[in-house]
C-alpha cells in the first residue's frame, strides 16, 4: 500500500523575508529560506508536500488561505504581527476547515504586552511560540502527526 502525500500549507506573515537580518537578538539569524529548506526536508521524511507563501500583505494570505479548500488538509502559519490584529485572518482560518497549527519564532508571552494576544489561537488546534526556527519544524511535525491520525490520514 502507498502512502498517501499530504499537502500542507505554510504561511508567513510581514516582514520574515527579513529574517536573518531584522532583530536577530529577538527573532534569530536563520534566513526565511534557510526555515524553508528546513522545513522542506522535514516534509519529504514525511511523504509530505508544501506549498510556501510569505507575504506582507494581509489579502494574499488570505487568499492562499482560501486556496487550500481545494488541495491542503492542513496549514502551518505564522501570521507575524497580523497575528495579534487580523479577525479576517481568524476568519479565513476557521473557513479552511482544515487543522491550523499557529507558530512563533519568540516567545510572544515574555515581550510587550499587546504581543501577548492571539486573535487566531483560539482557531487553531494549537500553537508552538519560543524555539526560534524549531517552532516551525515543531509546529509542522504536530500538524502532520494530527492529519495522520484522523480518519484517511495515513502518511
Amino acid at each position: 500500500m502507498t502512502k498517501s502525500r499530504l499537502h500542507v500549507l505554510v504561511l508567513h506573515g510581514p516582514n520574515l523575508n527579513l529574517l536573518g537580518q531584522r532583530q536577530p537578538e529577538i527573532y534569530g539569524r536563520m534566513t526565511l529560506r534557510e526555515i524553508n529548506a528546513g522545513l522542506r526536508e522535514a516534509a519529504r521524511g514525511r511523504e509530505a508536500q508544501l506549498k510556501i507563501v510569505q507575504s506582507n500583505h494581509e489579502g494574499v494570505l488570505i487568499d492562499s488561505l482560501h486556496e487550500t479548500r481545494d488541495w491542503a488538509e492542513g496549514v502551518l502559519i505564522n501570521a507575524a504581527g497580523y497575528t495579534h490584529t487580523s479577525v479576517a485572518l481568524r476568519d479565513a482560518i476557521i473557513a479552511t476547515g482544515h487543522p491550523t497549527v499557529e507558530v512563533h519564532l519568540s516567545n510572544i508571552y515574555a515581550r510587550e504586552d499587546f504581543r501577548k494576544e492571539s486573535l487566531l489561537a483560539p482557531v487553531c488546534i494549537g500553537q508552538i511560540s519560543g524555539f526560534g526556527w524549531r517552532s516551525y519544524l515543531l509546529g509542522l511535525t504536530a500538524l502532520l502527526d494530527i492529519i495522520s491520525d484522523q480518519p484517511g490520514g495515513d502518511a
